[in-house]
Order: structure tokens, then C-alpha cells, then sequence
């Protein structure tokens, strides 16, 4: 599968929202690493991404009870 570069919308607003995905992300497969621009008024979620979906990533941030859409720049 392709590795590429996601990009998600999110309401990750603070070093506290960010933290209650970081165990879920840092564990997921094809998932090789990420980082969210919480300065960024749109706190955008980038994932390099092996193997694992759009839809998985989003998931996994609503699981815990945030929000996450693909961003289109």
C-alpha cells in the first residue's frame, strides 16, 4: 500500500485533547508517525500514513470523543 502524507480537520484544541488520542495513534498499524498543529485555527492532524485509511484515522479520534474530517488545503 501507498505511504502518504493524511491530513485532518480536528477540534484537538490543547496539549490535553492531544493526549487522549496520542496512546491510540502511536499504537496503530500503518500508522509510521503524527502530529497535530494545535496553533493552526483549523488543528490539523498529519498523519504518515502505512497502510492505514482515512476513515480508520477518523475513527480513532472519535472514539474518544473528538472530531476529525479530511482536509483539503
Amino acid at each position: 500500500m501507498e505511504n502518504k502524507n493524511l491530513q485532518f480537520k480536528t477540534n484537538l484544541n490543547c496539549s490535553s485533547c492531544v493526549s487522549k488520542v496520542t496512546a491510540d495513534l502511536d499504537s496503530a498499524q500503518g500508522i509510521n508517525n503524527w502530529n497535530v498543529d494545535t496553533t493552526n485555527s483549523d488543528k490539523i492532524l498529519t498523519v504518515a500514513s502505512e497502510g492505514i485509511t482515512e476513515q480508520e484515522v477518523i475513527e480513532i479520534i472519535q472514539k474518544k470523543g473528538f472530531k476529525a474530517e479530511l482536509y483539503f488545503l
